[in-house]
């Protein structure tokens, strides 16, 4: 390619060199932003030459001034008409950001095209603020107060300095392409993105990433919280009669999700950015009513929760950069099997360790533990995550209650008569060991409804009307039936049982025992016979 500086001089006096339009759109919402204003040079021979090598020619020959001003010009006039939420974003070099006048050129160029400067954004590289910084410094702080925002471009290729950051109050941070470009394949790209991003939020300013050419790019980038984007997936540079076309056009969002290789994504992740995340997750993690706590794969301590703290009896900062081992010499050799077990991968739930009290006098301590293994982006275990409840008093309650069960139970087994409790539907839900062996039918055969069978068909109706009519009333219940054994054989029972009543007043149990009357019944048949006979001879 041959061209020079007189090919220039005669290319911006016929109007050659024009801009070209590339969108930059919101990664979340997919919603046009606003455009970065791209010089190209329509060249007669030479075809479309690209501002890498016309720039410089333009900076030797002193044309730089007069082709922003050409350019910028004809911008304003085709952005111009857009809705005022549409913003330009125009390239500053280093020698114009040398050059006291810029504010005015760009003042004047605004004015005369009637174009706001508060949509306008001048973008400068950190290579631009390394010359002269006090002088930088001063130029921006005036285009400032025009109401101009000022983006650092390329953040993270040049002379990176937070102290630029501090000084020039800068609205937005450009993530280069070159970081953008490995983001999905490179975990040292991902790395520095995030971190450019969680800086740009934690200053309050937006961030955007350039060169930006698959969904997955974009959806990676989304779910770091990057705000704006522009590449070729959203539009290659456009000459100003394209731009109609992509104004009221909203670009595809690919959703956070799709630069994972599976769908378990935090929801999280989809409503806020990486540092209203980390405060999020801060508030669950220290509030969780679960000891929680994070080891590396040397289980040294990363993070540890409150509860945990309080669990495992020792303060938070006693722990955080020791390894398991350090802090617990004598329970280590308890967790190892199983840390090491997670650190191959497996990951383990509900396990009960028991381990001696932390208080003397106090008893076992009892604890539910799981164990997470945590992956990186290639599925290679970085981590463990644990959890861990204290259930020592849930196992005494439990120990308590099948003491207390066993008591009941003895007590029913002991008493000469057979106790019973009937639900408030007539069933039967608990009853005594020796209805088994009075009768020979077994306690399961009995529950619920089946004590009904073993009453003579005779007498069965008859029961069942008592039962029901003391269920609905509450009354006392007191009768006598005749029942029959495994054997067949028949004999007569008394049944006796009191209600206990709901907070309605309905009857919610009746408590009761059933004797068996068979020799008294006997006996007083003997008794009436007797006493017949006698008076038969009188």
């Amino acid at each position: 390619m041959v061209v020079d500086e007189q090919d220039l001089l005669r290319s911006l006096n016929l109007g050659e060199i024009v801009p070209y339009y590339q969108p930059m759109r919101e990664l979340r919402t997919g919603r046009l932003m606003g455009f970065e204003l791209l010089a190209r040079w329509s060249h007669p021979t030479e075809g479309l030459i690209l501002p890498a090598i016309f720039i410089s020619m333009a900076e030797k020959a002193g044309l730089l001034p007069r082709l922003t001003e050409q350019v910028l010009a004809s911008a304003f006039q085709s952005v111009g008409d857009l809705s005022e939420s549409v913003m330009l974003a125009v390239n500053i070099s280093p020698m114009q950001l040398r050059d006291p006048d810029l504010p005015y050129q760009l003042f004047k160029a605004g004015e005369e095209s009637d174009f706001p400067l508060s949509r306008l954004v001048v973008e400068v590289t950190e290579t631009a603020l390394v010359d002269n910084l006090d002088l930088a410094t001063e130029i921006t702080r005036k285009l400032k107060r025009m109401g101009c925002s000022i983006f650092l471009d390329d953040f993270g290729t040049g002379y990176s300095s937070l102290a630029h950051l501090q000084t020039l109050y800068f609205d937005g941070l450009k993530i280069d392409k070159s970081f953008v470009n490995g983001i999905t394949r490179v975990r040292e790209d991902r790395k520095i993105v995030a971190a450019i991003i969680g800086l740009g939020q934690s200053l309050g300013i937006t961030t955007i990433a350039e060169g930006i050419e698959t969904e997955e790019q974009a959806s990676m980038l989304l779910y770091l919280g990057c705000d704006m984007g522009q590449g070729y997936l959203y539009g290659r540079p456009l000459p100003a009669s394209g731009i109609s076309g992509v104004v009221d056009v909203v670009a595809p969002v690919a959703p956070a999700r799709n630069a994972f290789n599976n769908d378990e994504v935090s929801l999280l992740s989809l409503g806020s950015f990486p540092i209203e995340r980390a405060a999020q997750l801060h508030a669950i993690y220290d509030g969780a009513p679960v000891g929680l706590c994070y080891l590396s794969r040397e289980l040294r301590y990363i993070s540890v929760n409150r509860r945990f703290s309080e669990i495992e009896g020792a303060a938070i900062l006693s722990m955080i950069g020791r390894t398991v081992k350090e802090v617990f010499p004598d329970r280590f050799s308890l967790y190892e099997p199983y840390l090491r077990r997670a650190l191959g991968g497996e990951a383990l739930r509900g396990f009960e360790l028991t381990r001696p009290a932390l208080h003397a006098g106090d008893p076992n301590q009892v604890i539910l533990f799981s164990c997470e293994p945590a992956r990186d982006e290639a599925n290679v275990v970085i981590g463990l995550s644990l959890a861990v409840m204290d259930i020592t008093e849930r196992k005494q309650r439990e120990q308590e209650l099948k003491e207390s069960e066993l008591r009941f139970r003895t007590i029913i087994d002991l008493n000469p008569e057979t106790p019973w409790i009937l639900d408030k539907n007539g069933n039967i839900i608990e009853i005594g060991s020796k209805w088994e062996k009075v009768t020979g039918f077994t306690r399961e055969e009995v529950l619920n409804r089946g004590y009904l069978d073993t009453v003579v068909d005779e007498d069965r109706e008859g029961v069942i009307e008592i039962i029901q009519h003391c269920l609905s009333t509450g009354e006392p219940m007191d009768f006598e039936c005749r029942a029959t054994r495994f054997d067949g054989s028949v004999f007569w029972i008394r049944l006796r049982g009191k209600a206990v009543l709901d907070d309605a007043g309905k009857v919610w149990r009746f408590y009761g025992s059933t004797e068996d009357i068979d020799e008294l019944k006997r006996l007083r048949e003997m008794v009436k016979a007797f006493t017949a006979r006698s008076e038969g001879h009188g």
